[in-house]
């Protein structure tokens, strides 16, 4: 799935080139081109569909090039993550009624690619034999308020897998002190977004739970006309997969993820999973120089040239893109919603 804004790493993200398409760890690849790469190691390229708008499928294309045109699945407008999938899976269908599936958001960061590998071809092997829907679930490690929360029996789901376990219940972003209960209790991970299923068995819990959407979106196809594509959408409720299934259905199991995993999906996430230097300072991009600064975020555009001096700051992030720089405190990243909003306003003012 390759269609999120990203809008909260302005301002080297926004609506035009979000999160997905750029290099956001540093590491000269984009966030999307590690996903393929990493599927791509234990899973044929022709069989990886990515799930876009149709304003960003030039950019999946550019990024990840010879595609096959199966491959690209366009949504004309935002429905959240059910619809997504369902249109996903009837492409998939069209090409294999007995695939097994796993959904992957294309933004996410993981660490250990081998343990990746290991944990989703067992979860493949586990939905082969049991008519199971398998979440991953990632250990918390503080009480993070932006993810969600699985919560697990103690006891493992089949002898031979221990760590996997019978879900209980879904709870979505709780508030600060319910999440240092769940993980003072020991019962809960985080969810982790990944989901692993047959085809089969993902089109029968859409039949159960969401009926409207299979019976709209599995008619669909890699050929079905844009104005009927644009219809289905703008009738379609626009619901998550974890609401709409996910806590719904009995049959869901958790694996615990044992790759190392981050939605990176704020700055101060970001600053957790990069390398950071003595004085605790992730350095990004660009050619940055520090001096009496520590625990702050740096990222700016490798332009050839530029120099960028950073004095006296302890706590912040300094981001820049072509033509916006922030200069922000990391404790005070919930602005970066207000300062991409005024500054668009301004620059919509400027144009007339």
């Amino acid at each position: 799935m390759a269609g999120g804004l990203g809008s909260r790493f302005w301002p080297i993200s926004n609506s035009d080139t979000p999160k997905q398409f750029i290099d956001v760890m540093g590491v000269g690849k984009s966030m999307l081109q590690m996903t393929f790469e990493r599927f791509e190691k234990f899973c044929r390229r022709e069989q990886i569909v990515i799930v876009t708008g149709e304003h960003y499928a030039d950019q999946v294309r550019e990024q990840i090039p010879s595609l096959e045109p199966h491959q690209v699945v366009v949504e004309p407008m935002r429905r959240n993550t059910a619809p997504c999938i369902a249109y996903a899976a009837a492409i998939i269908n069209q090409r294999d009624p007995e695939a097994t599936i796993i959904v992957s958001p294309a933004d996410h960061a993981i660490f250990k690619q081998d343990k990746f590998e290991a944990d989703m071809l067992q979860a493949v092997d586990v939905v082969g034999s049991h008519d199971w829907i398998i979440t991953l679930g990632a250990q918390p490690t503080k009480p993070e308020t932006s993810y969600g929360y699985i919560q697990f029996r103690e006891q493992a789901s089949l002898e031979n897998a221990k760590n996997l376990h019978k879900v209980v219940t879904f709870t979505e972003k709780p508030p600060v002190e319910m999440a240092r209960q769940f993980i003072a209790s020991g019962e809960f991970f985080w969810n982790a977004g990944i989901f692993v299923w047959r085809l089969p068995i993902l089109m029968q819990a859409y039949r159960d739970f969401l009926p409207a959407i299979a019976e709209t979106f599995f008619s669909l196809g890699i050929d079905t006309p844009h104005e009927d594509l644009e219809r289905v959408y703008a009738h379609s409720e626009a619901i998550s997969v974890d609401n709409g299934i996910m806590e719904k259905a009995s049959n869901v199991h958790v694996m615990e993820a044992g790759f190392g995993w981050s939605d990176v999906e704020t700055w101060d996430s970001l600053y957790d999973v990069s390398l950071r230097d003595s004085h605790g300072n992730a350095i990004l991009g660009g050619n940055v120089f520090t001096y009496n600064t520590k625990n702050t975020i740096v990222t700016m555009p490798d332009e050839k040239g530029k120099t960028v001096v950073v004095e006296g700051l302890d706590g912040y992030i300094v981001a820049a893109s072509d033509d916006t720089l922030m200069i922000c405190r990391r404790s005070q990243e919930e602005m970066v919603f207000r300062f991409a909003s005024d500054v668009a306003l301004k620059e919509l003012i400027d144009k007339k």
